[in-house]
């Protein structure tokens, strides 16, 4: 039994170690503190109770690209002193380091680590989105690799590899038949037939034998057989692999949860904090969904419910990271040199201008680092030298937008830097930034007139695109009001122009809006019956498609709300004319409006713009007051059996969904 003492004694110590390195990893992972505590919690049990552990631990950890997943598994498998049993298994099937045989299955991979069965050991299956087993049609992909992933996840016992037997006992048939035809006496041809080393590890980790692996090499092919009978004999209890106390991470990156986010890989005008809280709100129903679309539910279900999201980086982790690698270029710089560099912060600024892409993790950041300070600190360091600069002596570099400009003794020296970036920002065509402001301008006011909030984005000073944007929250549901309103700011840009420039010199930058807004009342109308007709009313050729396929009626109702719509925001803007002009001129000005100035600049009250993001129609308040209208859902005489009905009706499930996307 043990000593409850000893006991509370190794539970503290394991605690504080966990704590100590949480408190590191926090000092070398910036932006995910959060997550950092969610991991340690979640393998606490795991580390500091392990006898207790009868099944894996599964840690699924989800998030974009570049957000330090791996990373944050390989230095916590090290800090807990597990780096000799921890394996990366790259579920892609390119896992770095096995062998090919090996490579074939979990059970092979964990074979040749140092993770002993029954004993702890980590396990990190990463790109785990890729290992998917059904299409986009839900039809069953076929999968070669790794298929005791399943059976891992599920209990931890991995079931005997009995093609490798079977490839043993093959090559005993073909040395027999070898030696027999080379007319060789049986003795020789026992001489003639050798284990490699790797079967014979293989061979004793299957029929979990204790002897030594030469002798095992020496037996002769009828030692071999008969172990080979006395294990197919033996009861099935007895062939398991048992890797139940392993702790698992599974990592990977969900592109349906973020929607169309993640695959913006060329999108470096987002606001990194604005990604940040998007990404945020995600959770593990957000998880589940997606992994839904790449796996068989049975499958998704053996995942456990431990999913940690990561959240896209926000702008103080960035500006973490760049302060950081600063630091180290120019301390490395100065070493080889034996100059001391002082880098501004125009520098940094300069870098997280032109490097961060927020939906791309840290990645783009890194290799920018290395272009703009590898070549630029070398450059200058060069420059100062040949003007006399010795040991110990101060460089400065500062950055203007175009260049990197180093500084000694009073004199600058300008070197090329790949600020591309910076520059495809400049509108530099008055003409152009006139346009895109009162266009923008248009599009933000009526969002924030008709939503009671400002956008979370208006810029036009963007890398990404020719023209600029907006970007608003999202709702978890949307009323027919919303969705007229979100039909009438699409709309606003249009309007804006038409009564700044008239129509004569209204732009062509509505297309989209225009397919926007077209999509919008077309699904209000045909799809969620917030028109004269209940049903919906689609195009199709599939006869077991059950919904009427007659659209025609539909497309005068639909260019009649348009209109109306259109109507309803150029009057807005007519109202609001001042708060126009005044973001426009904000716009031309910085390039873009942030929420904080949306209410200052638009000279809007606050409390006018002080909607929660999550805010709904106010469907409580609305059902208090049907409540106290006192009518009854039924009328008191109603037959039982209506009523009876009427139960079945409201306890049967809906596969509805409220939301409507964006």
């Amino acid at each position: 039994m043990s000593d409850p003492q000893h006991m509370r004694e190794q539970l503290a110590q394991r605690n504080q170690q966990l704590r100590e390195i949480a408190a590191q990893l926090k000092t070398e992972l910036f932006g995910i503190d959060a997550i950092i505590d969610r991991v340690i919690d979640s393998v606490r049990a795991w580390y500091v109770l392990p006898g207790l552990v009868s099944r894996p631990v599964i840690v699924c950890l989800w998030g974009l690209t570049g957000t330090g997943k791996t990373q944050l598994v390989r230095r916590l498998a090290q800090l807990l002193g597990f780096y000799d049993r921890f394996v990366e298994v790259q579920m892609d099937g390119f896992s770095n380091g096995a062998s090919w045989r090996g490579a074939q299955n979990i059970s092979g991979m964990l074979a040749q680590s140092g993770v002993c069965e029954g004993e702890p050991g980590i396990l990190a299956l990463d790109e785990f989105q890729r290992f998917r087993t059904i299409d986009g049609k839900r039809s069953e992909v076929r999968v070669e690799r790794y298929q005791d992933v399943w059976a891992l996840l599920s209990d931890g016992r991995l079931p005997p590899a009995l093609s490798l037997l079977g490839d043993i006992e093959l090559s005993i048939a073909e040395a027999a038949f070898d030696a027999e035809r080379a007319d060789v006496d049986a003795d020789e041809a026992k001489l003639r037939f050798k284990l490699s080393s790797w079967d014979a590890k293989a061979l004793r980790r299957t029929l979990k034998l204790d002897v030594p692996l030469l002798e095992i090499m020496a037996w002769t092919p009828e030692q071999i057989q008969a172990r080979l009978r006395a294990f197919r004999e033996s009861g099935q209890q007895q062939w398991d692999t048992d890797y139940s106390r392993l702790l698992i991470f599974v990592c990977g990156n969900l592109d349906e949860m973020y929607e169309d986010l993640a695959t913006s890989v060329d999108d470096c005008d987002s606001d990194a904090d604005t990604f940040h809280a998007i990404t945020g709100k995600l959770s593990v129903i957000d998880v589940k969904q997606a992994l839904n679309q790449r796996f068989k539910p049975e499958q998704v279900a053996r995942l456990g419910n431990e999913h940690v999201v990561y959240p896209s980086l926000s702008r103080s982790a960035y500006e973490q990271l760049i302060e950081q690698g600063c630091a180290r270029y120019a301390r490395e710089a100065g070493d080889r040199c034996g100059l001391h560099f002082e880098l501004s912060a125009s520098v940094r600024e300069q870098i997280y201008a032109n490097a961060v892409f927020p939906a791309q993790g840290t990645r783009p950041l890194f290799s920018s680092l290395h272009a703009i300070l590898g070549s630029g600190l070398a450059k200058a360091a060069l420059w100062a030298l040949e003007r006399g600069a010795t040991t110990d002596d101060a460089v400065g570099l500062t950055a203007d937008g175009r260049s990197l400009i180093a500084h000694w003794h009073g004199q600058s020296h300008a070197i090329a830097a790949p600020f591309e970036i910076n520059r495809l920002r400049q509108r530099s065509n008055a003409d152009f930034r006139a346009l895109l402001a009162v266009h923008e301008a248009g599009h933000g006011l009526v969002h924030a007139l008709l939503f009671g909030r400002p956008p979370t984005e208006i810029k036009i000073h963007v890398a990404s695109f020719e023209g600029g944007y907006n970007a608003y929250t999202s709702r978890k549901v949307w009323s027919r009001q919303n969705l007229l309103d979100s039909t009438c700011t699409s709309l606003a840009g249009r309007a804006a122009e038409l009564l700044v420039f008239g129509p004569e010199m209204s732009s062509s930058g509505a297309e989209s809006d225009l397919r926007k807004a077209t999509e919008t009342v077309a699904r209000m109308l045909r799809h969620l019956g917030h028109g004269a007709r209940i049903g919906r009313s689609d195009v199709s050729v599939d006869s077991d498609d059950n919904f009427c396929t007659d659209v025609e009626d539909s497309n005068a109702p639909i260019e009649a709300l348009l209109q109306a719509e259109h109507a309803r925001a150029t009057r807005l803007i007519q109202t609001h004319r001042g708060a126009l002009l005044a973001l426009v001129d904000e716009l031309m000005e910085q390039g873009q409006v942030t929420p904080a100035r949306f209410a200052v600049v638009a000279g809007l009250p606050a409390g006018s713009l002080g909607r929660p993001e999550d805010a709904l129609d106010p469907y409580a308040q609305r059902l208090t007051a049907f409540r106290l209208e006192g009518r009854p859902l039924l009328p008191a005489s109603a037959p039982q059996s209506s009523r009876r009905a009427r139960r079945r009706r409201l306890t049967a499930r809906s596969s509805s969904r409220l939301g409507t996307g964006r």
